[in-house]
């Protein structure tokens, strides 16, 4: 058997992900995924006041950034069975969508695209040419041959600088690139944009969320930031206003740029169609625009579908029994009482650390036993793919009148059916599919907030079961959310009113996930599997697949001494 191929840090991702894949053939064979550094909040949340879990929870990541924070909320009025006004509920809809347009931006042109796009190559194209490519895809009105050229002599300077930061170790010339000189300088000019675009965006955050990352306007029955037309302090008409002209500039980026140069990548990689499946079953939990979910159950009405997908079958899709999730720790390095291969659901669940080795410096990981810091998160028993190939599929095999159309005509623009979406390819093409329908749909949700203020309605908050006195003794509850990157959930226990156990399962949990006690791979795992290697020492179509998920290991490994102990050292040597 030939050695494995080690990628290791895997970067462009949050955290620290190492993969190690067997490679015989020109071919991985098996692939082993292993978080490395442990870190995160949830044991220092026992016995905290509930109130306060989402303040903690959403230091998990600083780049998935709001999410916790609402699965959290969502958790405790789960728990205590309050339900928040409707201004509340869109406003949080409203940092939530935002949070996707710019997260999946963010992730397309500056962790992914790297993937597909020869930055050097582009130093060699015609840049007249270049913009005519660009207004053949697009009326953006920054694809003009004076633009062009200009990002060509900023990318020489910066090349002729010699300090190349981010792009000095890219496998440029690898064979698998297959962008002309054109294509790869009009990605790299939309990759420069997308940075201007970023920075201005997320101004939606600042202004109904208080500041970015971590908005602080969040809070157990609503939230926190009035709304008064009359008021500079707060939420008024010039505040919606500033919100509308950020979320249409948002939409006119992605329909401009973002979809277009999808689609032109796309064309140029039919192969990666049929590369990167993997488990080919999905999960969603639904989320934005629906009414509150009943207590314990995800959201079946809202923009983002919910629902299972099994074994790739589209003509159905299975109600989502939150009580079928579970997680084990038999490849983890973590310890059970009742044995490591014992299933556990979320509110019965327990983080004990059991590092079992290898201990650094190393050549391979013992996969035959305890590789990672991850748990292995299992629905009904089986391993499933979260994330917006999930949304996708689940919303397409449904029917969804949103959904289906979107991916039937970038199925036809591409040339390909429904089979080609279980692949690489297909996961990056559902992430700017959803980018697009929520950037769309960001509008309305606004619309539906200025029409319920204009109609008298100010409240934000609930106003009830505040105090913890009106309380049982005994509660819990499970807050859901689709996070970008997929099926995000966070489960509470609260007794005597503090908190006794909290567990949080997040998306990369999900696809990062290592085998489980029966030997299932997670979707990373399988998903790797038959995928072409042309070069063992420049392993890029390893990152192409593993980056189409949109790694987040900050938010799936999250356990830290309550003291601030250290637990692990890494060093470089």
């Amino acid at each position: 058997m030939s050695p494995r191929i080690v990628v290791d840090p895997i970067t462009r991702i949050e955290g620290h992900l190492r993969i190690e894949a067997q490679v015989d053939g020109g071919m991985v064979q098996d692939a082993w995924s292993s978080t490395t550094m442990w870190r995160g909040l949830e044991q220092i949340l026992i016995g905290r006041d509930p109130r306060d879990a989402w303040y903690f929870a959403q230091r998990i990541c600083g780049v998935c950034t709001t999410v916790h924070a609402l699965a959290s909320i969502r958790a405790v009025e789960d728990a205590l069975d309050i339900t928040p006004p409707l201004n509340a509920r869109l406003l949080r809809d409203l940092i939530g969508v935002s949070q996707y347009v710019h997260d999946h931006v963010v992730h397309f042109y500056h962790l992914h695209a790297l993937d597909w796009v020869d930055v050097v190559s582009a130093l060699k194209a015609d840049p007249q040419q270049a913009a005519v490519v660009a207004q053949s895809l697009s009326d953006y009105p920054r694809n003009t041959a004076k633009q062009m050229t200009a990002v060509q002599q900023r990318l020489q300077a910066f090349v002729q600088g010699g300090r190349l930061g981010p792009f000095a170790n890219g496998y440029w010339g690898h064979p698998a690139y297959k962008l002309s000189p054109e294509v790869n300088l009009l990605a790299v000019s939309h990759y420069l944009d997308a940075l201007d675009f970023q920075r201005d965006y997320v101004k939606i955050h600042a202004l109904l969320g208080g500041k970015n990352p971590h908005p602080q306007t969040y809070v157990v029955g609503g939230m926190a930031i009035p709304i008064d037309p009359n008021s500079q302090y707060a939420i008024n008409d010039n505040t919606l206003q500033q919100v509308r002209g950020l979320l249409q500039s948002g939409l006119n980026f992605v329909n401009q740029a973002y979809i277009p140069d999808l689609v032109a990548i796309g064309k140029s990689y039919p192969e990666w169609t049929a590369i990167g499946g993997g488990l080919n079953s999905y999960m969603t939990f639904g989320d934005f625009g629906g009414a509150q979910p009943k207590r314990g159950q995800t959201d079946t009405a809202g923009i983002l579908p919910s629902g299972i997908v099994r074994n790739g079958d589209l003509s159905k899709v299975e109600p989502v029994d939150p009580m079928k999730i579970t997680e084990d720790v038999a490849r983890g390095w973590y310890s059970y009482r009742e044995g490591d291969g014992t299933p556990l659901r979320p509110y019965d669940g327990e983080t004990t650390a059991n590092y079992t080795g290898p201990n650094p410096p190393y050549d391979f990981l013992d996969v035959d036993k305890k590789y990672t810091w991850l748990k292995a998160a299992r629905y009904d028993g089986i391993p499933v793919e979260v994330g917006p190939l999930a949304r996708m599929m689940v919303g397409y095999a449904a029917g969804d009148a949103r959904i289906k159309p979107l991916v039937d005509g970038a199925l036809q623009t591409l040339g390909v059916g429904p089979a080609a979406l279980h692949s690489t390819l297909g996961r990056t093409l559902a992430r700017g599919l959803e980018t697009k329908l929520l950037a769309d749909q960001s509008l309305g949700l606004l619309d539906q907030l200025v029409a319920n203020i204009a109609g008298g309605d100010l409240a934000v908050h609930a106003g009830v079961k505040w105090e913890p006195k009106s309380w049982p003794a005994k509660a819990r509850g499970v807050g859901f959310h689709e996070a970008p990157r997929g099926a995000l959930s966070h489960w509470i226990v609260i007794e005597d009113q503090k908190i006794k156990g909290y567990q949080a399962v997040v998306p990369s949990t999900w696809n990062a996930s290592p085998r489980d006690a029966k030997g299932q791979p997670g979707a990373y795992e399988a998903a790797l599997v038959g995928t072409p290697i042309a070069d063992p020492k420049q392993p890029l179509e390893i990152l192409r697949t593993v980056h189409s998920f949109d790694p987040c290991m900050a938010c799936a490994a999250h356990v830290i001494d309550a003291d601030g102990t250290p637990i692990v050292e890494v060093r470089v040597q």
